[in-house]
């Protein structure tokens, strides 16, 4: 596969992420009782899910790390790699909370979301000025294989444990929405694309030699 179309590859995944986060992932029986990607960690906040629902926020986290990832396998590292660096930081912004959350009373259930947002930050910051060596230049493509695989399995995870006690409480069987299958579509579609360029890499890295 051309180096071209496995570029057009990812940037698809990034894209079906993205757009899967915006998207419905619980259909529910009417338009006021379907809920976005980006709704459902807030709305399961009042049916007592606890830390848990803090999987629904991670794809916009995982969309940003995979996205400064990315750039540290470029040839050209200038200004561009910094545009997308800091479209990853905006991207993982979505998963921050409310003002009044983090300041309120409870803040403590949203110390995670904060953290995580602050590793990408770091993760964007450091990207910027880490050069990898020749022996180094495989573990972009690994990190974004693990990070596509977190992506897709814990928050489709989580949506399968909530969907029986939602179809229950709603008296109605609730489907699978667009949004999760494009989440982990995508996330999944990197990590192809990750792992067969690890192992290109692999097999192209040069094989040291020993001194006699």
């Amino acid at each position: 596969m051309k180096e071209q179309h496995k570029q057009t590859l990812l940037l698809l995944g990034f894209t079906a992420i993205f757009t899967g986060y915006l998207s419905v992932w619980l259909p529910g029986p009417g338009a006021g009782l379907s809920f976005l990607g980006i709704e459902m960690g807030e709305w399961f906040k009042f049916l007592g899910l606890g830390a848990r629902r803090d999987l629904f926020y991670l794809p916009p986290v995982t969309l940003a790390l995979m996205l400064i990832v990315w750039t540290m396998t470029w040839p050209s590292k200038g200004w561009r790699a910094w545009e997308v660096r800091a479209l990853a930081v905006l991207i993982s912004l979505l998963a921050f909370p409310a003002v009044e959350d983090i300041t309120g009373s409870v803040r403590e259930q949203y110390i995670l979301r904060v953290i995580l947002i602050g590793i990408v930050v770091l993760t964007a910051l450091l990207s910027g000025f880490w050069r990898l060596s020749t022996k180094q230049k495989r573990l972009p493509w690994i990190l974004l294989a693990a990070l596509g695989i977190v992506g897709a399995l814990l928050p489709t995870w989580i949506y399968s444990v909530v969907r029986p006690f939602v179809s229950h409480i709603m008296g109605v069987s609730i489907g699978i929405g667009l949004g999760v299958w494009l989440s982990g579509v995508g996330h999944l579609l990197v990590t192809a694309v990750s792992l067969m360029q690890f192992t290109i890499a692999r097999s192209t890295s040069p094989v040291p030699t020993r001194k006699t």
